[in-house]
Parts: C-alpha cells; sequence; structure tokens
C-alpha cells in the first residue's frame, strides 16, 4: 500500500501557474470574440430599426399621398384656394425639411329613407420641428428634426384641426417619427418632369402626377467607433448637406402615384 501511495505523483507548481496562465488566455480570447459578435449583432439590429422605421414612414406617407384629391360622386362642394389636393412647402433653409398638405373628400352620413350625405374635407399635414430630444453628453438638443401629423376638417371658411368637437377623427401634430435629417417632396408631371415652380393653385395641383419622397433617418446612439463622412443628397442635388460623426443615416426614397388628381 505504500508503494502505491509513493508512486502517486502531483503537479508542480509551475504547472499549475502554466495552467492557470492558458486558462486566462482562452477566457480572453473568448471573452474578445463575445464582445466582437455582440457589437456586430447591436449594429445589424440598430441598421435593421432604422431601415424598417423608415420603410413605415414612407408607407403611411405613400397611403395619404395616393388619397390626395379624392371626392365622392355627387359631392358638391366648392373647391377654393384653401382645398388645393395638394400643396408642398418647400424647406426655407438647406437645415430644414419639406412640409405637404393632402386634402381629400369624405361623407357624413345620416341614416333614413333614403339616407342623406353630407359632404366634408379633410387635410393631412406632414411636417417636421426641431427634436425635443437632449443628448446626454452635451445636454443639448440633438442636430435632428421630429416628424409630426395632422388631420384637420373643414367647416366651410376655414380648417379646425386638434382640440377642435367638430370631429373625433382630426388630430394635431402627432408625432410619427424622430432622429429626421430631412424630408423632401418633388412633385412629377405626367411626362416625368419635375414640376417648379411648386403648384399653388388647384389646376396646377391637378398636375401632379407622382410625389418624390426622400425620408432622411439617423441612429440614436452612436454606430461607428470613429468619425465617418457623410453627404445627405437632396433629390434636386441643389441643397445637399455634410455630416461627419459616428452616427449611421439611412435614406428611403419613394414614388407615391397620385392616382385621383383631376378628379376635382
Amino acid at each position: 500500500m505504500k508503494n502505491n501511495l509513493s508512486s502517486i505523483s502531483g503537479i508542480t507548481l509551475v504547472e499549475l501557474l502554466i495552467g492557470i496562465v492558458i486558462s486566462m488566455i482562452m477566457m480572453g480570447a473568448m471573452f474578445t470574440s463575445y464582445t466582437a459578435i455582440n457589437n456586430s449583432y447591436s449594429q445589424v439590429i440598430d441598421k435593421a430599426k432604422i431601415s424598417q422605421t423608415g420603410r413605415d414612414v414612407a408607407g403611411m406617407i405613400n397611403k395619404d399621398i395616393r388619397l390626395a384629391g379624392f371626392v365622392y360622386f355627387g359631392d358638391n362642394l366648392t373647391t377654393n384656394k384653401d382645398l388645393i389636393p395638394i400643396k408642398i412647402t418647400k424647406a426655407t433653409s438647406t437645415n430644414a425639411c419639406d412640409k405637404i398638405d393632402l386634402v381629400y373628400g369624405s361623407r357624413e352620413v345620416t341614416p333614413g329613407s333614403p339616407p342623406t350625405y353630407k359632404y366634408v374635407r379633410y387635410k393631412i399635414t406632414y411636417e417636421c420641428k426641431n427634436s425635443e430630444i437632449t443628448d446626454k453628453k452635451t445636454k443639448l438638443k440633438i442636430n435632428a428634426y421630429a416628424l409630426y401629423k395632422s388631420k384637420s376638417k373643414w367647416d366651410g371658411t376655414k380648417w379646425h384641426t386638434g382640440t377642435s368637437t367638430l370631429d373625433d377623427q382630426i388630430y394635431a401634430n402627432e408625432l410619427v417619427v424622430d432622429h429626421v435629417q430631412d424630408v423632401i417632396f418633388i412633385p412629377i408631371d405626367e411626362k416625368g418632369k419635375i414640376i417648379d415652380p411648386i403648384p399653388s393653385t388647384v389646376s396646377e395641383s391637378n398636375n401632379i402626377k407622382i410625389v418624390d419622397v426622400a425620408i432622411f433617418l439617423r441612429s440614436q446612439k452612436e454606430f461607428f467607433t470613429k468619425p465617418q463622412d457623410f453627404t445627405l443628397l437632396s433629390l434636386k442635388n441643389t441643397t445637399n448637406r455634410t455630416f461627419k460623426d459616428k452616427y449611421l443615416r439611412e435614406s428611403i426614397t419613394i414614388s407615391a402615384h397620385t392616382r385621383n388628381m383631376g378628379l376635382q
């Protein structure tokens, strides 16, 4: 028994230290790999979120533009300068977004035999305002916009929006998306040419057959490890803006067909 016990050998202190060092190296390599994969995954998720948000906003705007100019058969409301189906207000500077007003017809039904109809007009407005989000590092407002949507109702003399008791369908300044860098609307005629100057009357507005829409969004958090150069291209290439920072930017461009224009 003593012989068997005496033949059992342990490990030396040097061997133990070598094992610890090797284990630490392996753990360090595993942690480094995990960090790299996790960062890459986070970037993919952030990029996907921006792209999905942009597509959702573009889809909403596309639906509303296609609705512009719609009226029911028998609609007897007189169309005036306040009821222009598509009214685009271009940005007054390179650091601002375009605004668009979209007017369409609807009707209110009073049950009866026969039922009676009251024809009405609604206006949907998309416009940007300075973002209210504060940067945690600088304690200042971020260099971006917030896109808002409003819905108004025409009472025969003026538009009512928001808190009016005229209609529970109307609202004012509902936030659509934040971290917006720019929104551009370009009217296109039936020949595929840009309409310039922007239509300002009903008859001129009826010439709009397509509205090209560009939406530029910025990531909420810094995306790159080093500052990157980014040029935000205008659809008309006249108001390009440049950035140099660590944020990711995504652009979504669509062509919305105005299928109801000219019906009024």
